[in-house]
């Protein structure tokens, strides 16, 4: 993981040798609210001191990912538990938006805890507590057939929803063979997350149970793949869900990134989007959420993002474009300091 930031300090050299300055409005004043560096993808690595205070004071709410922004698997990104708890006491309020679904929300409390966040579960925004917070707002009542994990599963344990389908499913040699006595007439919503025992039957079951237009299609997220730490490709939930609604013929209701389900539900909570700062390192999911969503965006450059595909969008003009760019988060206490 510490080979990725090394080389990302190299190739971010290329980064300094896009026009990053062109289409740059001057900062605005922010009692108005206006993202200050719209679509710019602009290096806040050449910015002015005043203009780095500007920024700073442009938002008060702080939304960041997780996987590929703050951690890495279970290691922290140098700098970004600094960055997070530099925001904090400049009295930002920090909301973690995760489309990982594999944990509750103490649990990844707990984890940001161990690395240096300071973080507490309210504060923990996944698509695993999403699911169970949409699901008991409508009045759900049914069953859950649940293509995901734990994390999912005790989500809506927590909120009363029964659910069934987590663990192994086996391939049976007669797989064809399933009937209708083994599907459960209790079920009345398919939920697609992440699912390390994904199998045939699990896909069967799930088209089986879309076949009633009553029966409701959820899915976490779409993300393609997981950040990656070495050459070996993880496929991401995006996956799972692409499968169901192929063989369901129907589409999900995507309650994660870049879906703005979760800006909905920050505005219960006073949300102000024009002084929102969503923090991401993939455009596709994270940037594309703060761009619907109206809040300015920092892409970072320690996830799925790298400097090339950053060099292409910001060459082809390709939608959507950050605001601001940083090869890291932490960078940002370095230019608060000079």
């Amino acid at each position: 993981m510490f080979s990725v930031i090394k080389n990302l300090k190299n190739n971010f050299k290329l980064l300094n040798r896009l026009n990053c300055t062109t289409e740059v409005s001057p900062p605005v004043s922010v009692k108005f609210g206006v993202r200050m560096f719209k679509s710019a993808v602009y290096n806040l690595e050449e910015a002015s001191p005043d203009k780095i205070q500007d920024f700073l004071n442009s938002f008060d709410t702080v939304l960041t990912d997780c996987d590929g922004v703050l951690w890495i698997n279970n290691n922290s990104i140098p700098g970004s538990a600094d960055a997070i708890n530099y925001f904090r006491k400049l009295g930002k309020k920090i909301f973690y938006v995760t489309n990982n679904s594999t944990k509750i929300r103490s649990d990844f409390a707990v984890k940001a805890q161990q690395m240096g966040f300071i973080a507490e579960p309210e504060e923990i925004l996944s698509t695993a507590y999403l699911v169970a917070h949409y699901l008991k707002g409508i009045g759900f009542t049914k069953k859950v057939y649940l293509i995901g994990s734990n994390g999912i599963g005790d989500e809506l344990k927590a909120v009363g929803i029964r659910h069934i389908g987590i663990g192994p499913d086996p391939v049976k040699p007669d797989f064809k063979s399933m009937t209708t006595s083994d599907l459960d007439p209790e079920v009345g919503a398919v939920v697609v997350g992440f699912d390390e025992h994904v199998s045939y039957p699990k896909f069967m079951k799930a088209a089986s149970y879309l076949a009633k237009e009553e029966c409701l299609f959820i899915a976490t997220n779409t993300d393609e793949r997981f950040p990656k730490s070495s050459s070996i490709i993880i496929p991401g939930t995006g996956t799972l869900v692409r499968a169901v609604e192929t063989c369901s013929e129907r589409k999900a209701l995507v309650l994660g990134k870049p879906n703005d389900y979760v800006r909905k539900f920050l505005e219960s909570f006073g949300l102000n989007p024009a002084r929102t700062l969503m923090i991401g390192d993939r455009c596709n999911t994270d940037i594309e959420f703060g761009v619907r969503c109206g809040f300015q965006t920092l892409l970072v450059l320690t996830g799925v993002t790298s400097v090339k595909d950053l060099e292409r969008i910001r060459t082809e003009r390709k939608q959507p474009l950050p605001d601001v760019v940083l090869p890291k988060l932490g960078d940002i206490i370095k230019l608060t300091a000079s």
